[in-house]
């Protein structure tokens, strides 16, 4: 779900002019590859197993556990340094965790009220939105008006099929994702390594504890609640940001955001599969646009800023 991550450098590029043989190629796009896939496995399926999670407790409540767990095992593993930032770097960094907690928070309450596939369909306008107006070029309405034809699909015509409050969650999780990549980049650019990503989800959870605990209560002191809320972490946090960070020393940057852009279609499988939600076909259709109009938009930006020379992606 994280498209500021796309700003690592393409490495291991070979020194001579010779490429390697074709069975080592194939091999070698097919593993970074295959790790973003299985990211956005990770990711999707781990909102399923949320979605589960929230009939024993609140979605706030499950938020609050994953980003906890999750900050818990970021500190741990990078053990940031605190001190010797600026007031700048501490304020890029709480605009992320800013948008980090609003984000997860909005999109989990979306999760509540409607099926996972079009709830993420709706949230990736948010990054989208955000692709074509930094493309700059009239190309980009195509993919704006493919958007909004998939999203009126969605809603049935009339959006009578969409429950409005779950509707307005995902849109709110979209802007905040779209926020999420702008405070991510500055922030990967303030700190060293990961430790701008391990205070960002840390400042997260204190956010969004207090919600947590007031939704849930003792809830969430529940030895089984904390367990999967634990899994949550694992499958929708640490995991998936591992896999990304070993692809993405590989992968061009443009490849990993039209990996990404798939997300919807895996979260629609995802509910298939664990939470049986079906979709009709008008919804089917609806989220392959958004995934066409995601994917076109990030080609479009990134041959726009290949021909003014700049770099890829922020």
């Amino acid at each position: 779900m994280n498209a500021s991550r796309t700003d690592q450098p393409l490495a291991g590029a070979t020194a001579t002019g010779a490429g390697p043989a074709p069975a080592a190629g194939a091999r070698s796009a097919f593993g970074p590859v295959g790790l973003v896939m299985g990211g956005v496995v990770s990711v999707q399926f781990g909102s399923a197993l949320a979605v589960n999670l929230m009939e024993r407790t609140s979605a706030l409540g499950v938020v609050a556990i994953r980003l906890v767990v999750a900050a818990a095992l970021l500190l741990v593993v990078c053990r940031p340094r605190l001190r010797g930032h600026s007031r700048a770097d501490w304020g890029t960094v709480i605009a992320f965790a800013a948008t980090l907690a609003g984000m997860n928070g909005l999109f989990y309450q979306a999760a509540d009220r409607m099926p996972l596939g079009p709830a993420v369909t709706l949230e990736v306008l948010g990054p989208l939105a955000l692709s074509v107006f930094s493309s700059r070029r009239l190309v980009s309405v195509l993919w704006a008006g493919l958007a909004l034809a998939g999203v009126f699909l969605l809603g049935g015509g009339d959006f009578s099929g969409l429950d409005p409050v779950g509707a307005a969650y995902a849109l709110g999780a979209g802007a905040m994702w779209a926020g999420y990549i702008v405070f991510s980049a500055r922030t990967g650019r303030r700190f060293p390594q990961a430790d701008g990503l391990a205070i960002a989800m840390a400042l997260a959870a204190l956010f969004i504890l207090p919600l947590g605990i007031g939704s849930a209560g003792r809830e969430l002191l529940d030895p089984v609640t904390v367990g999967l809320g634990a899994g949550v972490a694992v499958l929708s946090s640490v995991l998936p940001y591992t896999l990304e960070l070993i692809a993405l020393r590989t992968l061009p940057a443009s490849a990993f955001s039209i990996l990404m852009s798939l997300e919807p279609a895996v979260a629609a499988l995802a509910g298939f599969l664990i939470l049986h939600q079906t979709l009709g076909a008008a919804q089917a259709a609806a989220i392959g646009l958004v995934v066409a109009a995601s994917m076109g938009a990030v080609r479009t930006q990134v041959g726009a800023l290949r021909a003014t020379k700049e770099p890829v992606l922020d």
